[in-house]
């Protein structure tokens, strides 16, 4: 029975007497207050729109790639589609979670707490049945006995589960066992932004942005105090009061004392922020919503750096993991079965780069029609040459070449008495001769 199905809820129980809410280590920090006074943690930092930007792209852009399940064979390489294990991971890891929706769970976790754990439930013949994400809030790594135990806290106890029963992806770290947590990491800077989103809910909540002095030439009783303060909050305060013509009596005064967001660079440092998030998370800030210093001429080559240097090293990171936790040693070593996603499925929404990636395979023989139409979901075409794969007539192997050689040399030298066609060495024919000459023996 799966424990997982029981905690896949935010853990709000922590007390002093577990080590999780003591534990200095980076990767623990939870809930500590940033240097600008916000409160970041794991969760708070997602209602920051620069960091939930971020992380659902990495996470969805992971999880929707196509993951197969490839056997080596010889030279050949095909789907080992009657393993169990490959509709676990291409289909449904478990009765109420789609294969993206457990793959981008798991990116989230890395992503915010720098690991993802996810416990494995055999059945009967001892094959990986069902796979269930666990918040890492709930995890504590403990070495017991050069063993590595995952202490799942649930309930007010811990369970301990050994590790051939966890799925563990560590994020950067320095010991190799577990990943820092990003958002630890980045904390000042999260802060940072939100306290500026929070400044700004509050500058333009209070309607008479910032602030003004009412000076009244006379002294104010109290109950006089008290009714022109109100008249003036209820009249003018409030972001739907702004701008509205105001009446003063009694030679009464007004002096503002704010200054707009612009003066205070506001608008400035929020900008900036995003390119930040950016950094931490490494991603081109063009992914980020952030277009400043985007072109047409640039954008391609900033796509093309989201792939090799964003998403490329942690499918890498993925798939690495997934061998050799997921995989038996008979599984890896004598049936060569390995993970891989498919990249060319960020090619889906593109049809001009899918068809030119299409184009240049065939020209190469990297292709038939059928697998083309394949990867398009298309019926495969009846006709023979459809599996056929083509190469231009104007190129040869490079194996034929010294062959072609070889026969060009063994053709027959012409006289050179008759045919010598050398400037300057006594010939009295003219070049128009010499030339006619060399066109009927090239003939």
């Amino acid at each position: 029975m799966s424990i997982s199905n029981r905690i896949m809820r935010p853990r709000n129980d922590l007390s002093l007497t577990e080590p999780k809410a003591w534990n200095r280590s980076l990767w623990n920090l939870i809930g500590s207050q940033s240097l600008s006074g916000e409160s970041v943690d794991e969760y708070s930092a997602l209602t920051y729109s620069a960091v939930y930007n971020a992380v659902s792209l990495i996470a969805g852009t992971v999880g929707s790639l196509p993951l197969h399940l490839y056997r080596e064979e010889g030279k050949k390489k095909v789907l080992a589609q009657n393993k169990p294990l490959s509709y676990v991971m291409m289909s449904r890891p478990n009765p109420y979670m789609t294969s993206m929706a457990l793959r981008e769970t798991m990116m989230a976790h890395i992503l915010t707490w720098g690991n993802a754990y996810v416990e494995k439930v055999r059945n009967g013949y001892g094959e990986i049945g069902e796979l269930w994400p666990i918040t890492p809030d709930r995890v504590r790594l403990d070495m017991e006995e050069n063993e590595l135990i995952y202490k799942i806290s649930l309930e007010n106890k811990e369970i301990p589960l050994t590790r051939d029963k966890v799925l563990h992806i560590p994020g950067l770290g320095f010991d190799g066992f577990i990943g820092y947590s990003p958002i630890s990491m980045a904390r000042k800077s999260i802060g940072l932004g939100m306290a500026m989103e929070t400044y700004g809910s509050l500058f333009f909540g209070s309607g008479t942005h910032p602030g003004a002095i009412f000076s009244h030439p006379g002294r104010l009783s109290q109950p006089a105090h008290d009714n022109l303060k109100k008249s003036l909050g209820d009249t003018y305060s409030g972001l739907g009061q702004s701008h509205r013509m105001m009446l003063l009596e009694e030679g009464m005064k007004i002096e503002k004392l704010g200054i707009s967001p612009e003066d205070s660079q506001f608008l400035e440092s929020r900008q900036f922020q995003i390119p930040e998030i950016a950094r931490w998370f490494n991603l081109p800030p063009h992914k980020l919503k952030d277009l400043t210093r985007s072109s047409f001429s640039n954008i391609e080559q900033e796509q093309i750096s989201f792939v090799q240097d964003s998403i490329l090293p942690w499918l890498i990171r993925i798939e690495q993991n997934y061998n050799a936790q997921l995989l038996t040693e008979t599984e890896a070593r004598v049936q060569k079965l390995y993970f891989k996603h498919n990249v060319e499925g960020l090619l889906r929404g593109d049809a001009t780069s899918r068809g030119n990636f299409y184009r240049a395979m065939f020209n190469v023989a990297g292709m038939s029609i059928n697998e083309i139409r394949e990867k398009e979901d298309l019926d495969a075409d009846p006709n023979p040459l459809a599996d056929e794969k083509f190469v231009p007539l104007n190129m040869v192997p490079l194996s034929m070449v010294r062959e072609m050689l070889e026969k060009n040399t063994s053709k027959k030298e012409p006289d050179p008495g008759s045919q010598d066609i050398t400037p300057g060495n006594g010939d009295s024919r003219s070049q128009g001769g010499a030339n006619n000459e060399m066109v009927q023996y090239r003939k």
